[in-house]
């Protein structure tokens, strides 16, 4: 596909996306790679804006540039996001109680501290980045390191069980909980859900993605 025929894909994409206002996002692309920029009302409209170009078949990778101008009430300070971050995340059942760390600068949110699992590091981000005001997120938390024999199984085994995943394509290797992802995939959605797959396992601690896309 010529890159002419899929910035059109994507921009009629994005302005199918019921979850942002496309009006003022840009789209360019490059041998297959699609930079967004522009800007939207709030943080979560710009990780709506990624996620639906990683959808969109053709697409090798997403660089994304899209500036965040909220026009929230203005008088909301870091201390006021800093506190309500605090509270919402006191309040999931998945995150461990006590081991994570919010500072605000700038209305851009800093997730820090130990967690035992990549669920409970990602449950914790999407719950502060919906805040009102919020300009982004930078995501400290590190899923803490054990050792394992049986994560290169589970994992594979998650793949086959994927009906959107051709794991003959994927090679999963495992070291002391650290897993490295090879081969080659059909969409970059397809690369986020085997990433995704190798996360949801116990006990593992880091994933390299090299998964290529073509």
């Amino acid at each position: 596909m010529d890159d002419t025929s899929l910035r059109q894909l994507v921009l009629d994409e994005l302005a199918f996306e019921p979850s942002l206002e496309a009006a003022h996002i840009g789209v360019s692309v490059s041998n297959g790679v699609v930079t967004l920029w522009g800007h939207v009302r709030s943080y979560p409209e710009k990780i709506a804006a990624e996620k639906a170009t990683q959808h969109v078949k053709g697409v090798r990778a997403v660089a994304e540039e899209i500036e965040v101008r909220d026009p929230g009430d203005p008088k909301l300070g870091d201390a006021d996001i800093a506190r309500r971050a605090a509270a919402v995340l006191a309040w999931i059942v998945t995150v461990p109680d006590g081991h994570i760390n919010v500072s605000v600068e700038d209305r851009w949110i800093t997730l820090s501290g130990d967690v035992d699992w990549q669920y409970q590091r990602a449950d914790a981000a999407e719950a502060v980045r919906k805040l009102s005001g919020v300009r982004g997120l930078t995501n400290l938390l590190r899923v803490l390191p054990y050792g394992t024999v049986s994560a290169r199984k589970q994992i594979e085994g998650a793949l086959k069980r994927s009906a959107e995943i051709d794991e003959d394509n994927v090679q999963v290797r495992v070291d002391d909980g650290r897993v490295t992802l090879e081969g080659k995939v059909r969409t970059v959605h397809e690369r986020k859900l085997v990433e995704r797959a190798a996360w949801a396992m116990a006990r593992v601690s880091s994933v390299e993605n090299r998964l290529s896309v073509g």
